[in-house]
């Protein structure tokens, strides 16, 4: 791969499974050292490490809950004491709780609120102490903000679309600093959580243009993009990779 983000420190927060691990890895092949967080599995996070490392790449996992702003807090300044320097934060971990609104509870919602909306708030407050000029903070939203098909998704797409917000005001507010801020939502992707194979993958597949899901690595080829050189003259903007899912 090349090498646009030699010298360079990203942190991915949820980093051991799915699009955060394959973030952790394309930004990795770009040359970067990564910090990832992950919640409870340690063998998944080491792997990712590990992968990292035989790149030729400095890597780090650190166990954080981010329900807990303490704890993102920490995560941050620990991936800068660690490696020296932070570069990109892309605020991928997420919360996914759904179900009909009269029986969701107020133990769900702010859980949900917690990881989805807070903690990539506190993530980028804690950031921005340390990022350069021409740091990049990157957002990882979901299509359901824009366009939510199915019943269930009230509080996760209500949480996901608090995302635009910070992303083109924060986007506004460090421009002067040359740090970009950026918003990446994923369509149907094919992840543990929603497999490319599952029961209701055929329905989810007709909702997009190009009739398949993504493969992590779609995602995370456009969040190593906005991470880049070549993505320098973009902020506070959407970028939709979903197939067509909302157009």
């Amino acid at each position: 791969m090349d090498n646009a983000l030699d010298d360079k420190v990203a942190l991915v927060t949820g980093g051991s499974r799915g699009i955060g691990a394959a973030v952790a890895l394309r930004l990795a092949g770009a040359g970067a050292d990564v910090a990832l967080t992950f919640r409870h599995d340690q063998r998944r996070a080491d792997d990712v490490v590990d992968q990292i490392k035989a790149a030729g790449r400095r890597a780090i996992a650190i166990r954080a809950d981010s329900a807990d702003p303490a704890a993102v807090t920490a995560a941050v300044d620990r991936a800068f004491g660690e490696l020296g320097r932070l570069d990109v934060l892309v605020n991928n971990a997420g919360a996914f709780l759904l179900g009909p609104i009269e029986r969701l509870s107020l133990a769900e919602f702010e859980e949900t609120v917690a990881v989805n909306v807070r903690a990539p708030f506190v993530a980028s407050q804690a950031a921005v102490r340390h990022l350069p000029a021409g740091g990049r903070i990157i957002n990882i939203g979901s299509n359901m903000a824009e366009r939510a098909v199915f019943p269930g998704f009230s509080l996760y797409a209500m949480s996901k679309t608090a995302l635009t917000g910070l992303t083109k005001a924060l986007g506004r507010e460090l421009g002067g600093r040359a740090i970009t801020v950026n918003l990446v939502n994923p369509g149907p992707t094919d992840t543990e959580l929603n497999p490319a194979d599952g029961p209701d993958a055929g329905t989810i597949k007709g909702f997009t243009a190009l009739g398949h899901y993504a493969a992590p690595a779609d995602v995370a080829a456009t969040v190593a993009f906005l991470a880049g050189p070549d993505g320098r003259y973009i902020t506070g903007a959407t970028l939709n990779v979903d197939g067509g899912f909302t157009s």
